[in-house]
Protein backbone atom coordinates (compact mmCIF):
# COMPACT_ATOMS: atom_id res chain seq x y z
CA UNK A 1 0.00 0.00 0.00
CA UNK A 2 2.75 2.40 0.81
CA UNK A 3 4.47 1.42 -2.36
CA UNK A 4 1.59 2.30 -4.34
CA UNK A 5 1.52 5.83 -3.32
CA UNK A 6 4.92 6.38 -3.39
CA UNK A 7 4.52 5.33 -7.11
CA UNK A 8 1.26 7.46 -7.57
CA UNK A 9 3.31 10.63 -6.11
CA UNK A 10 6.41 10.38 -8.58
CA UNK A 11 3.88 9.71 -11.27
CA UNK A 12 1.94 12.86 -10.36
CA UNK A 13 5.33 14.77 -10.00
CA UNK A 14 6.16 14.07 -13.33
CA UNK A 15 3.05 14.91 -15.46
CA UNK A 16 3.34 18.58 -13.65
CA UNK A 17 7.06 18.52 -14.65
CA UNK A 18 6.48 17.95 -18.13
CA UNK A 19 3.40 20.24 -18.31
CA UNK A 20 5.42 23.29 -17.04
CA UNK A 21 8.30 22.42 -19.50
CA UNK A 22 5.67 22.33 -22.34
CA UNK A 23 4.22 25.98 -21.73
CA UNK A 24 8.28 27.35 -21.50
CA UNK A 25 8.13 26.10 -24.88
CA UNK A 26 8.38 28.47 -27.56
CA UNK A 27 5.99 28.63 -30.33
CA UNK A 28 6.25 26.76 -33.73
CA UNK A 29 7.31 29.80 -36.67
CA UNK A 30 5.21 30.27 -39.08
CA UNK A 31 5.75 30.66 -42.77
CA UNK A 32 5.09 34.28 -44.53
CA UNK A 33 2.25 34.49 -46.73
CA UNK A 34 3.39 34.27 -50.03
CA UNK A 35 3.31 38.05 -51.98
CA UNK A 36 0.76 38.61 -54.14
CA UNK A 37 1.23 38.24 -58.01
CA UNK A 38 1.62 40.90 -60.27
CA UNK A 39 -1.22 42.07 -62.08
CA UNK A 40 -0.52 41.32 -65.94
CA UNK A 41 -2.39 43.97 -68.66
CA UNK A 42 -3.65 41.22 -70.77
CA UNK A 43 -3.60 41.69 -74.76
CA UNK A 44 -6.90 42.88 -76.37
CA UNK A 45 -7.82 39.59 -77.90
CA UNK A 46 -6.56 39.29 -81.53
CA UNK A 47 -9.20 38.77 -84.60
CA UNK A 48 -8.29 35.34 -86.40
CA UNK A 49 -6.71 35.95 -89.66
CA UNK A 50 -8.76 34.02 -92.48
CA UNK A 51 -8.07 33.47 -95.70
CA UNK A 52 -10.88 34.47 -97.01
CA UNK A 53 -10.49 37.55 -99.43
CA UNK A 54 -11.97 40.60 -97.75
CA UNK A 55 -13.07 44.38 -99.33
CA UNK A 56 -9.61 46.81 -99.65
CA UNK A 57 -9.76 50.43 -99.68
CA UNK A 58 -9.48 51.67 -102.77
CA UNK A 59 -5.84 53.85 -103.06
CA UNK A 60 -6.40 57.53 -103.92
CA UNK A 61 -4.22 58.62 -107.11
CA UNK A 62 -2.45 61.93 -105.76
CA UNK A 63 -1.51 64.33 -108.95
CA UNK A 64 0.79 66.75 -108.04
CA UNK A 65 0.12 69.88 -109.85
CA UNK A 66 2.67 71.78 -110.82
CA UNK A 67 3.18 75.44 -109.26
CA UNK A 68 2.11 78.87 -110.27
CA UNK A 69 5.40 80.83 -111.19
CA UNK A 70 4.88 84.12 -109.31
CA UNK A 71 5.63 87.72 -111.04
CA UNK A 72 8.58 88.74 -110.44
CA UNK A 73 9.27 92.72 -109.45
CA UNK A 74 11.75 93.79 -111.56
CA UNK A 75 14.49 95.43 -109.45
CA UNK A 76 16.07 98.88 -109.98
CA UNK A 77 19.86 98.22 -109.95
CA UNK A 78 20.94 98.50 -113.68
CA UNK A 79 24.55 99.56 -114.04
CA UNK A 80 24.77 103.53 -114.01
CA UNK A 81 26.16 104.79 -116.97
CA UNK A 82 28.17 108.20 -117.58
CA UNK A 83 25.61 111.02 -117.62
CA UNK A 84 23.25 112.83 -115.13
CA UNK A 85 22.26 110.58 -112.28
CA UNK A 86 20.36 111.70 -108.63
CA UNK A 87 21.30 111.42 -105.59
CA UNK A 88 18.55 108.48 -103.72
CA UNK A 89 19.28 108.86 -99.81
CA UNK A 90 20.09 111.02 -97.96
CA UNK A 91 23.87 111.73 -95.61
CA UNK A 92 25.09 110.11 -98.84
CA UNK A 93 29.02 109.99 -98.14
CA UNK A 94 31.38 111.29 -100.98
CA UNK A 95 34.59 109.91 -100.65
CA UNK A 96 38.30 110.34 -101.96
CA UNK A 97 38.48 106.34 -102.82
CA UNK A 98 35.78 103.81 -103.88
CA UNK A 99 35.36 102.10 -101.24
CA UNK A 100 35.59 102.70 -97.24
CA UNK A 101 39.25 103.04 -97.08
CA UNK A 102 38.49 106.97 -99.12
CA UNK A 103 38.61 110.00 -96.94
CA UNK A 104 35.01 111.63 -96.44
CA UNK A 105 35.27 114.65 -98.49
CA UNK A 106 31.94 116.19 -98.61
CA UNK A 107 27.62 114.80 -98.03
CA UNK A 108 24.72 114.65 -100.26
CA UNK A 109 21.21 114.64 -99.54
CA UNK A 110 18.28 112.99 -101.38
CA UNK A 111 17.29 114.31 -104.61
CA UNK A 112 20.71 116.23 -105.30
CA UNK A 113 22.11 115.99 -108.99
CA UNK A 114 25.32 114.52 -109.74
CA UNK A 115 27.66 113.35 -112.95
CA UNK A 116 28.99 109.69 -113.36
CA UNK A 117 31.60 109.38 -114.84
CA UNK A 118 31.86 105.61 -114.76
CA UNK A 119 31.13 102.86 -112.33
CA UNK A 120 33.81 100.57 -111.00
CA UNK A 121 33.96 97.26 -109.06
CA UNK A 122 36.30 96.40 -106.54
CA UNK A 123 37.33 92.84 -106.52
CA UNK A 124 38.47 92.61 -102.82
CA UNK A 125 35.58 94.13 -101.07
CA UNK A 126 35.07 94.01 -97.20
CA UNK A 127 31.97 91.72 -95.74
CA UNK A 128 29.78 94.81 -95.19
CA UNK A 129 31.76 97.10 -98.28
CA UNK A 130 29.87 98.08 -101.13
CA UNK A 131 31.28 96.22 -104.46
CA UNK A 132 29.82 98.63 -106.91
CA UNK A 133 30.95 102.41 -106.56
CA UNK A 134 30.46 105.28 -108.88
CA UNK A 135 33.30 107.96 -109.92
CA UNK A 136 31.24 111.28 -110.24
CA UNK A 137 32.24 114.89 -110.70
CA UNK A 138 33.56 116.80 -107.48
CA UNK A 139 30.35 118.17 -106.25
CA UNK A 140 30.00 122.51 -106.53
CA UNK A 141 31.31 124.39 -103.73
CA UNK A 142 33.61 121.03 -102.49
CA UNK A 143 37.02 122.03 -101.95
CA UNK A 144 40.49 120.48 -102.41
CA UNK A 145 43.75 120.96 -101.17
CA UNK A 146 47.10 120.74 -102.75
CA UNK A 147 50.81 121.76 -101.71
CA UNK A 148 51.83 125.58 -101.54
CA UNK A 149 55.40 124.98 -102.78
CA UNK A 150 53.70 124.85 -106.43
CA UNK A 151 52.40 127.78 -106.98
CA UNK A 152 53.72 131.08 -107.60
CA UNK A 153 52.64 134.61 -105.90
CA UNK A 154 50.09 134.50 -108.54
CA UNK A 155 48.56 131.32 -107.44
CA UNK A 156 49.58 129.88 -110.74
CA UNK A 157 50.35 126.62 -110.56
CA UNK A 158 54.38 125.64 -111.69
CA UNK A 159 54.53 121.95 -111.81
CA UNK A 160 54.20 120.63 -115.01
CA UNK A 161 51.25 118.26 -113.19
CA UNK A 162 50.11 118.47 -109.91
CA UNK A 163 47.28 116.10 -107.54
CA UNK A 164 44.93 117.71 -105.83
CA UNK A 165 44.26 115.66 -102.81
CA UNK A 166 41.18 115.29 -100.05
CA UNK A 167 43.05 116.74 -97.33
CA UNK A 168 46.09 118.62 -96.20
CA UNK A 169 48.92 115.63 -96.71
CA UNK A 170 49.89 112.99 -98.86
CA UNK A 171 48.28 110.50 -97.07
CA UNK A 172 45.12 112.00 -98.30
CA UNK A 173 43.25 110.73 -101.27
CA UNK A 174 43.89 111.97 -104.78
CA UNK A 175 40.82 113.61 -106.19
CA UNK A 176 42.04 115.83 -109.68
CA UNK A 177 45.03 116.92 -111.25
CA UNK A 178 46.45 120.38 -112.04
CA UNK A 179 48.22 121.70 -115.33
CA UNK A 180 51.01 123.80 -115.16
CA UNK A 181 49.46 127.33 -115.85
CA UNK A 182 46.29 126.70 -114.22
CA UNK A 183 45.48 129.47 -111.83
CA UNK A 184 43.71 128.58 -108.60
CA UNK A 185 41.61 130.41 -105.77
CA UNK A 186 42.96 130.41 -102.12
CA UNK A 187 41.04 129.43 -99.47
CA UNK A 188 42.69 128.62 -96.35
CA UNK A 189 46.43 127.23 -95.83
CA UNK A 190 47.27 125.22 -93.36
CA UNK A 191 51.50 124.78 -93.31
CA UNK A 192 52.51 123.95 -96.67
CA UNK A 193 49.10 123.14 -98.00
CA UNK A 194 46.56 125.52 -99.59
CA UNK A 195 43.13 124.53 -99.70
CA UNK A 196 41.26 125.73 -103.38
CA UNK A 197 37.58 125.47 -104.33
CA UNK A 198 37.53 122.05 -106.82
CA UNK A 199 38.00 122.32 -110.38
CA UNK A 200 35.61 121.43 -112.90
CA UNK A 201 37.77 117.73 -113.74
CA UNK A 202 38.12 116.94 -109.93
CA UNK A 203 36.48 113.74 -108.57
CA UNK A 204 34.95 111.88 -106.19
CA UNK A 205 33.22 108.64 -105.50
CA UNK A 206 30.12 107.20 -103.93
CA UNK A 207 28.51 104.15 -103.13
CA UNK A 208 26.60 103.19 -106.37
CA UNK A 209 23.19 101.93 -105.17
CA UNK A 210 22.69 105.71 -103.74
CA UNK A 211 22.27 106.94 -107.03
CA UNK A 212 19.73 106.65 -109.63
CA UNK A 213 19.38 107.30 -113.10
CA UNK A 214 16.09 107.92 -115.74
CA UNK A 215 15.20 104.76 -117.39
CA UNK A 216 15.50 104.62 -121.35
CA UNK A 217 12.32 104.81 -122.94
CA UNK A 218 11.01 101.21 -124.38
CA UNK A 219 9.76 101.47 -128.02
CA UNK A 220 6.37 99.58 -127.94
CA UNK A 221 6.33 96.67 -130.77
CA UNK A 222 3.27 96.58 -132.97
CA UNK A 223 2.03 93.70 -135.31
CA UNK A 224 1.13 94.53 -138.58
CA UNK A 225 -2.42 94.00 -138.91
CA UNK A 226 -3.86 91.65 -140.54
CA UNK A 227 -6.85 92.37 -143.96
CA UNK A 228 -9.06 89.98 -144.45
CA UNK A 229 -9.24 87.84 -147.76
CA UNK A 230 -11.56 89.59 -149.70
CA UNK A 231 -10.52 93.03 -148.04
CA UNK A 232 -13.76 94.00 -146.39
CA UNK A 233 -11.79 95.58 -143.43
CA UNK A 234 -8.96 94.22 -140.33
CA UNK A 235 -9.31 91.32 -138.65
CA UNK A 236 -9.68 92.03 -135.65
CA UNK A 237 -7.43 90.33 -133.06
CA UNK A 238 -8.56 87.50 -131.07
CA UNK A 239 -9.98 87.87 -127.66
CA UNK A 240 -10.43 84.24 -126.47
CA UNK A 241 -7.68 81.60 -127.26
CA UNK A 242 -8.74 78.42 -129.08
CA UNK A 243 -10.75 76.18 -127.31
CA UNK A 244 -8.56 73.14 -126.02
CA UNK A 245 -10.15 69.30 -126.66
CA UNK A 246 -10.92 67.86 -123.36
CA UNK A 247 -9.02 64.62 -121.88
CA UNK A 248 -10.14 60.94 -122.75
CA UNK A 249 -12.37 60.20 -119.46
CA UNK A 250 -10.61 57.69 -116.74
CA UNK A 251 -10.30 54.29 -116.85
CA UNK A 252 -14.05 52.75 -115.45
CA UNK A 253 -16.64 54.06 -113.55
CA UNK A 254 -15.45 52.49 -110.65
CA UNK A 255 -12.19 53.98 -110.66
CA UNK A 256 -11.90 57.35 -108.03
CA UNK A 257 -11.26 60.11 -109.15
CA UNK A 258 -7.73 61.59 -108.70
CA UNK A 259 -7.10 64.00 -106.14
CA UNK A 260 -4.86 67.05 -107.06
CA UNK A 261 -2.63 67.76 -104.36
CA UNK A 262 -2.39 71.82 -104.43
CA UNK A 263 1.15 73.08 -103.64
CA UNK A 264 1.88 74.70 -100.25
CA UNK A 265 1.49 78.79 -100.19
CA UNK A 266 4.55 80.28 -100.91
CA UNK A 267 5.90 82.26 -97.19
CA UNK A 268 6.43 85.70 -98.46
CA UNK A 269 8.24 87.35 -95.41
CA UNK A 270 10.21 90.58 -95.10
CA UNK A 271 13.43 91.31 -92.99
CA UNK A 272 15.60 94.18 -92.22
CA UNK A 273 19.42 93.70 -92.16
CA UNK A 274 23.22 94.35 -93.66
CA UNK A 275 24.38 92.54 -96.63
CA UNK A 276 27.49 90.68 -96.75
CA UNK A 277 29.27 88.68 -98.33
CA UNK A 278 29.02 84.87 -97.54
CA UNK A 279 31.76 83.91 -94.82
CA UNK A 280 31.75 80.25 -96.08
CA UNK A 281 32.74 78.82 -99.44
CA UNK A 282 29.55 76.65 -98.85
CA UNK A 283 26.95 78.97 -98.95
CA UNK A 284 24.15 78.30 -100.78
CA UNK A 285 24.85 81.77 -102.25
CA UNK A 286 27.46 84.63 -102.24
CA UNK A 287 25.85 87.15 -100.37
CA UNK A 288 24.08 86.84 -96.78
CA UNK A 289 21.79 89.25 -94.83
CA UNK A 290 22.67 89.82 -91.00
CA UNK A 291 21.42 91.44 -87.90
CA UNK A 292 22.89 95.13 -87.99
CA UNK A 293 23.30 94.86 -83.54
CA UNK A 294 24.83 91.16 -83.17
CA UNK A 295 25.81 90.54 -87.08
CA UNK A 296 23.84 87.22 -86.79
CA UNK A 297 22.68 85.43 -89.96
CA UNK A 298 19.27 86.28 -90.72
CA UNK A 299 19.14 84.57 -94.65
CA UNK A 300 21.04 83.94 -97.41
CA UNK A 301 19.65 86.11 -100.40
CA UNK A 302 19.41 84.76 -103.81
CA UNK A 303 18.87 87.03 -107.00
CA UNK A 304 16.57 85.24 -109.87
CA UNK A 305 17.73 87.70 -112.37
CA UNK A 306 20.96 88.42 -113.69
CA UNK A 307 19.71 92.01 -113.75
CA UNK A 308 19.74 92.26 -109.67
CA UNK A 309 23.66 92.49 -108.85
CA UNK A 310 23.51 92.12 -105.27
CA UNK A 311 27.46 93.38 -105.10
CA UNK A 312 25.73 96.81 -105.26
CA UNK A 313 23.81 96.28 -101.83
CA UNK A 314 26.78 95.12 -99.80
CA UNK A 315 27.64 97.11 -96.67
CA UNK A 316 24.05 98.58 -97.11
CA UNK A 317 20.98 98.61 -94.33
CA UNK A 318 18.29 96.85 -96.15
CA UNK A 319 15.11 95.91 -96.05
CA UNK A 320 14.49 92.94 -98.13
CA UNK A 321 11.45 91.40 -99.46
CA UNK A 322 11.29 87.69 -100.66
CA UNK A 323 9.96 84.01 -100.41
CA UNK A 324 11.72 82.58 -97.90
CA UNK A 325 12.51 78.18 -98.36
CA UNK A 326 15.44 76.08 -97.21
CA UNK A 327 18.65 75.03 -99.07
CA UNK A 328 18.22 71.53 -100.48
CA UNK A 329 21.31 70.40 -99.37
CA UNK A 330 21.13 71.42 -95.92
CA UNK A 331 17.60 71.71 -94.65
CA UNK A 332 18.10 74.03 -91.73
CA UNK A 333 20.11 76.59 -94.17
CA UNK A 334 17.61 79.89 -95.21
CA UNK A 335 17.28 81.13 -98.37
CA UNK A 336 15.26 84.36 -99.73
CA UNK A 337 14.52 84.59 -102.59
CA UNK A 338 14.20 88.30 -103.80
CA UNK A 339 11.35 90.29 -104.66
CA UNK A 340 11.86 93.90 -103.09
CA UNK A 341 14.89 96.13 -101.71
CA UNK A 342 14.94 98.96 -100.00
CA UNK A 343 17.87 101.19 -98.55
CA UNK A 344 17.33 102.23 -95.34
CA UNK A 345 19.20 105.58 -95.23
Amino acid sequence: MKKNLWTIFAATISASLLAQDATNMAPPLQAPPPPPEPMVNMPPPVEAVTNAPGARPAKKKTVKKAAAKKPFVELKTVPLVPGAAVVAANHVNVRSKAGLVGEIITRMTNGQPVTVVEEIHLTRSGPEEPSAWAKILLPPETHVWLKASYLDANKTVTAKKLNLRAGPGEAYGVVGTLQKGDVVQEIETKGEWVQIQGPTNAYAFMAAQYLKQEEAPTLATTEPPTTLPDGQGVAPAPTEPPAMPEPPALGSTNEPAPVVEEPPPPRIVLHEGVVRSAVSIQSPTRYELINADNHKLINYLFAPTPNLDLSRYKGLHIIVTGEEGLDERWKNTPVITIQKIQVID
